[in-house]
């Protein structure tokens, strides 16, 4: 659902950076005022995985691929959709500078639809979701799947009104399109988002909220988010993602270009040098878990209250 130059007009574009950058200013004050600094680690986790599990495109019908969202994930594990406003706008900031994948002019948009559309949805879903499932914290994981399968929908919608807004692509045409397609997209993420949370409310639910994290015991959680990135994604579908499959369908995707030069050397997830080789997938993937802990961990630091220090 990444966005790339090209597809947008200036002035959505320029709305949608504006419309994020706002958000995100309030989230810093918000994430500010509701953690503390004994989650920051689980927030440079949980945007680490983020990042990792959205290097894995899972097949869906007639050639198209999807991979996880993670914006309703996010919140539901760190409890805060501000927090995770934060954590994955840090994601969508690697992504496209890094590592090329969406557009440089249209990250404020992707941020918008990916990022707060992605996790609004799914929080506000999801309250009500989990009181009709009973209240149960053994019931969350059913009622966030269900939440963030909605929220991918959310998403495609946001993406297809900016698309139509923008004159790529009518409206009659980016709407059924991208609905259809991510609809299926959909049950992928809410199917990886019950399972995650299953894993957790089963055997480590101290790194949901309103428990006490106990950081001794994150080596099976860092190695699976290293396994993901580092090995995992060398099993990532080929077949294009639900917007670039919508593009060619349509006779859009030509539309897609180099507005700003990006000279990573991370380039589609692989090291300059080693683009056919799967060692630099797997060091792609490696460094940019790396740099999404790290980076959301430092906001983390700089942003929460010492509270429970």
């Amino acid at each position: 659902m990444h966005i790339p130059d090209g597809f947008l007009s200036p002035p959505v574009a320029v709305a949608t950076g504006i419309a994020s950058a706002a958000v995100i200013a309030v989230a810093l004050n918000r994430t500010r005022a509701s953690l503390g600094l004994r989650q920051a680690p689980i927030m440079g986790l949980t945007t680490a995985f983020v990042f990792a599990a959205q290097m894995i495109n899972f097949p869906v019908a007639g050639g198209t691929s999807g991979h996880l969202l993670g914006g309703a994930l996010a919140s539901v594990v760190l409890g805060n959709p501000w927090a995770a406003t934060l954590a994955m706008s840090t994601v969508f900031i690697i992504q496209s500078v890094l590592f090329a994948d969406g557009g440089i002019t249209a990250l404020g948009a992707n941020i918008f639809n990916m990022g707060l559309v992605g996790i609004w949805v799914g929080w506000w879903l999801l309250q009500p979701l989990q009181r009709l499932l009973g209240g149960s914290r053994n019931r969350l994981p059913l009622a966030a799947g269900i939440a963030a399968a909605l929220s991918v929908v959310a998403a495609s919608i946001s993406v297809a009104i900016q698309l139509a807004i923008s004159g790529t692509v009518g409206l009659n045409i980016a709407l059924p399109a991208m609905v259809g397609v991510h609809i299926l997209i959909g049950i992928g993420e809410g199917v990886i988002t019950g399972g995650v949370l299953t894993y957790l409310v089963k055997v480590r639910p101290d790194l949901l909220p309103g428990q006490q994290p106990q950081l001794q015991k994150w080596v099976v959680p860092v190695i699976g988010v290293l396994l993901i990135s580092g090995v995992l994604s060398l099993f990532a579908s080929s077949w294009p993602d639900g917007l670039e499959a919508v593009a060619e369908k349509y006779g859009f995707k030509d539309k897609e270009a180099v507005a700003i030069e990006n000279p990573t050397p991370l380039a589609d997830y692989t090291v300059k040098g080693l683009e056919e080789q799967p060692i630099g997938t797997s060091i792609a993937g490696l460094l940019g878990s790396a740099f999404s802990f790290g980076a959301a961990f430092g906001i983390a630091q700089l942003v929460v209250k010492p509270k429970d220090v």
